[in-house]
């Protein structure tokens, strides 16, 4: 432990004297490109343990010799692979293969048996890991837009890397990293401060990393800062806004799905259809959805019996009374659902206005299975759908399997476990959106629907990731270099309607005939056939909230 501290210490010194010339301090100096990399993190202690030590012997039925002795660490029988390793393979193989014997005629059993000889208590040292230091970023006097996941700064925007170190009587004695390709550091500091000056619309790299004072480093971590000056149409005012997509971000939340794509949202801020009001008031809607009217009439909850047909043309679709009949119903409805979309989006970082216009366009908030279909809830859910969500979605699986099945069978991961078993997930997963139930108010169990938002967020963060990773085995390019956040979106809701492969055809045709950017005019066209339903799917979720 000494001696690598000590070479780490003096590694430190030398780095510190090659680049006196520089400059430290908490302010950032360059340094030389070919600066050594840092060691990560490396350390461990080493404590001592109390246990109890079992000392058995193996000896024979027949004559009560001893063949062997068996020492443990734990109580009980010992374990097969401890016969193994104190009595060799002979006599483990007569172990494992013999028949039981019955105590009460011992003189007929074969093979051996197990005498507990003595226990005393013991002290052996282990290995244990210690907590790594760690870096994080943030912005020195900027006020995050919650609205869109942004930053605005009034004066040029400055950056702050933080170290931790977790370990008491250690600290953080310097941070490196490179910005833009040129490096830096800030000595005998956990701070390190700096300008980040105007980029592109891609961002500037940003690499960092902290040292500690027991000898070794955090981690290198990443990151894509992106900074516009804007006037606001006050050219004596200006402003910058700033957006970081790194893990180790400590500010306002990322656009969803941002940092899986490597893509900026637009400067600013998303458009609307990709946005998160701050109050629930804004996200209330008043459109007179024809499906919803009509499953209002059919429970009971509307008295459509002053109209033709009780309200309802053959077929139970709603006529134009039974729709006016229903007007107050539907706007209630339609908006009773907001302050668990707002909640879920500000939790989950899933655009408020994208959910409910998913809602609106999959069932009209109408929670139950669409005319006996597999498509179950407010956002319909299939058994598909249910399989991205869990395949797709690590966190959420992590979430939502132990509400089903044992530690065990959910350590193996989605992806590891039987078809059966991921079968049986699945349909707990589209379970748990259906709402429908034979003895609750309009039969319907509208806490189920509470649940279910949180469901269909964590899904479509499933489908960011795929769309994602189709877009890239079908061009080799990843997606910040193919194509802009809001498009990304779109495709992203063609894997959620229409799946990866209706959208793997449309982005192989759009990137045969138009190469790269891929936007959605120029991949729109080649959803055809069965695929060709999620060109107006898009289009209509995409539209102005409230449209």
């Amino acid at each position: 432990m000494n001696d690598r501290r000590w070479v780490s210490r003096l590694l430190l010194v030398w780095i510190a004297i090659f680049n006196l010339a520089f400059g430290s301090g908490s302010a950032p100096a360059s340094t030389s490109p070919d600066s050594n990399p840092p060691p990560g993190p490396d350390r461990f202690s080493i404590i001592a343990v109390e246990y109890q030590s079992y000392e058995w012997e193996l000896l024979k039925w027949e004559d009560r010799t001893s063949v062997c002795k068996i020492v443990v660490d734990h109580d009980g029988m010992p374990l097969p692979d401890e016969v193994y390793r104190d009595c060799g393979t002979i006599i483990y193989r007569k172990w494992m293969a013999q028949p039981m014997c019955n105590l009460n005629n011992v003189k007929k059993c074969e093979g051996y048996y197990a005498l507990l000889i003595d226990s005393t208590p013991m002290e052996k040292e282990i290995a244990m890991q210690l907590p790594a230091a760690s870096a994080w970023l943030s912005l020195e006097d900027c006020e995050p837009v919650h609205s869109t996941g942004t930053n605005i700064c009034e004066s040029k925007p400055t950056l702050v890397i933080t170290g931790q170190e977790p370990l008491p009587n250690e600290s953080i004695n310097r941070i490196e990293g490179t910005y833009n390709g040129q490096s830096f550091f800030c000595e005998d500091s956990g701070e390190c401060k700096f300008q980040v000056p105007e980029t592109d619309d891609e961002g500037a790299e940003l690499t960092f990393w902290a040292y500690s004072t027991y000898g070794d480093s955090s981690l290198v971590y990443e990151a894509q800062v992106r900074v516009k000056q804007v006037d606001e149409g006050d050219p004596d005012q200006l402003y910058w806004y700033v957006d970081v997509l790194s893990s180790q971000w400590q500010g306002e939340v990322s656009a969803t799905c941002s940092e899986t794509w490597g893509i900026f949202p637009p400067v600013g801020g998303a458009p609307d259809w990709l946005s998160t009001p701050t109050e629930s008031e804004d996200l209330s809607s008043d459109i007179p959805y024809t499906y919803l009217a009509a499953n209002l009439i059919l429970q009971g909850a509307v008295d459509a019996s002053s109209c033709p047909d009780g309200g309802l043309a053959p077929g139970n679709v709603v006529n134009q009374c039974g729709l006016e009949k229903s007007r107050d119903a539907v706007r209630e409805w339609q908006n009773q659902f907001d302050d668990l979309i707002l909640s879920t989006a500000m939790e989950t970082s899933v655009p408020a206005f994208l959910l409910k216009n998913l809602f609106a366009r999959e069932s009209q908030f109408w929670p139950g299975i669409f005319q006996g279909a597999n498509d179950i809830g407010l956002g319909q859910l299939t058994e598909n759908g249910a399989d991205t969500a869990l395949f797709w979605n690590t966190s959420f699986f992590n979430q939502f399997c132990p509400l089903v099945m044992d530690a065990e069978t959910c350590g193996l991961g989605y992806a590891n476990m039987d078809e059966e078993i991921q079968s049986e997930l699945r349909r707990a997963l589209v379970g748990s959106v259906n709402t429908e139930c034979e003895d609750c108010p309009l039969g319907l169990d509208l806490s189920q629907a509470d649940f279910s938002i949180d469901v269909f967020a964590h899904t479509l963060i499933a489908n960011c990731d795929q769309a994602g990773q189709v877009l890239y085995n079908y061009t080799l390019t990843k997606p910040e270099s193919a194509a802009s956040y809001e498009d990304m979106w779109k495709f992203t809701l063609v894997n959620y309607n229409a799946g990866g492969g209706c959208l793997a055809e449309a982005l192989g045709g759009g990137f045969a005939a138009s190469g790269l950017p891929l936007t959605w005019e120029t991949v729109s066209p080649h959803l055809v056939g069965v695929c060709s339903s999620a060109v107006d799917y898009v289009n209509d979720i995409s539209g102005q909230p409230g449209e």
